[in-house]
């Protein structure tokens, strides 16, 4: 077990908490999109589906990166064992939790917002079962898909490590945007030749719940979680992401392009999905560098009102779906226009959120619940 302190990384720290928190926006544009959600607002705003599209086409890739790069730091600190039991208990106990508090009543409450209800008796055990996989697990996918990620890492990680003792400096020093754009590009087309593979010897079972998040889910964002643990290990590779590239922005920006675009003429029974694999893939990768180059200018500060929205930004998170829901079915309709709406349930969502949040802190057993962290100091609150 190392014991060297590591450097904290307040830029990086701060990019995961704001793309955690970049959930809710995202969530309640959602109701304002043209997209068919749960619940929607009587007439779509054209602006609130571009934001929505934006924002769903790079931020889990950036965040995984993020992910990646602090469960290789933990790698290197903690024996193998150890390891695992400490990540897959700060991301599982949390998803655990919010599945009979919130993802549970959030599923109750739709069945009679959708009037869905009366149909439940109709379907078969396997549509109960796929139904139930898909609402309970909901916006917690990511927990789900970090824990297999940790758990497919114990080799993976291990087999990395030998790799860069048996490597050059020089050899590190190598890689450049370049060649990992088209080693993502490679990715993205991998990634969509084994979809349509599996599209064409047996289809339904992309429509199963389960199979999409550990299996489809973690093949995507495999890569990204790599080149996190890449990035910690290497500085120069820290460095070509923490250094603007202008490359990358207009990259991203012609990228995002070719993802409306996708939407907008594709077709899901042709190759959509499997061309918004290849654009979001590299897409992904030059948002890393967009959003990293900023943040390292932007937010590499120690600030007390960071460090609470830091600490607080997975609970925030997870309870402000079921919140968001609610508002957009029983709110949203009361509110006539798109623009008001947007701004009346950030404030509304975030406002309980943040009460809960401070509620649950005074709450031994459900700061444990909710952190997947051992309470053994109390948590000064005020």
């Amino acid at each position: 077990m190392s014991k060297a302190p590591q450097q904290r990384e307040f830029f990086l720290d701060s990019i995961r908490a704001w793309l955690m928190l970049l959930g809710i926006p995202f969530h309640i544009s959602l109701i304002y999109s043209s997209h068919q959600w749960h619940v929607n607002s009587a007439e779509a705003s054209w602006g609130l589906t571009l934001f929505n599209d934006f924002i769903h086409a790079f931020r889990m890739q950036v965040f995984f990166v993020i992910s990646g790069y602090f469960s290789y730091m933990l790698f290197l600190r903690y024996p193998l064992k150890r390891w695992w039991k400490v990540r897959v208990e700060r991301v599982g106990i949390p998803m655990l939790t919010a599945i009979p508090l919130l993802t549970l009543p959030q599923f109750l409450m739709l069945q009679q917002v959708n009037d869905k209800a009366k149909n439940w008796p109709g379907l078969t055990p396997y549509e109960k079962y796929n139904t139930l996989v898909w609402e309970l697990v909901s916006h917690l996918w990511f927990l789900l898909v970090m824990v297999v990620l940790t758990t497919v890492c114990l080799f993976l990680f291990q087999q990395m490590k030998k790799r860069l003792a048996d490597t050059s400096e020089n050899n590190q020093s190598a890689i450049t945007l370049g060649k990992l754009s088209i080693a993502f590009l490679g990715f993205g087309i991998l990634y969509g030749a084994i979809r349509r593979t599996i599209f064409i010897i047996y289809s339904p079972i992309l429509s199963d719940g389960l199979f999409n998040f550990v299996v489809m889910q973690t093949l995507f964002y495999l890569p990204f979680f790599m080149l996190g643990a890449l990035v910690f290990v290497r500085p120069q590779l820290k460095a070509l992401f923490t250094t603007p590239s202008r490359w990358c922005a207009v990259g991203a920006a012609l990228a995002f392009v070719a993802y409306l675009l996708n939407q907008r003429y594709g077709s899901g029974d042709a190759w959509m999905y499997e061309t918004e694999s290849v654009i979001t893939m590299v897409m992904g990768l030059w948002m890393v560098n967009v959003v990293f180059s900023l943040g390292h200018k932007l937010l590499n500060f120690q600030s007390k009102r960071v460090t609470y929205f830091v600490n607080a930004s997975l609970f925030i998170y997870l309870v402000h779906h079921p919140l968001t829901l609610f508002f957009g079915a029983y709110i949203t309709p009361h509110i006539h226009s798109n623009a008001l709406g947007f701004i009346t349930g950030l404030i509304f969502v975030v406002g309980i959120a943040v009460a809960l949040y401070e509620i649950h802190l005074r709450i031994p057993l459900l700061r444990f619940l909710f952190s997947g962290k051992p309470q053994n100091v109390a948590v000064k609150v005020s």
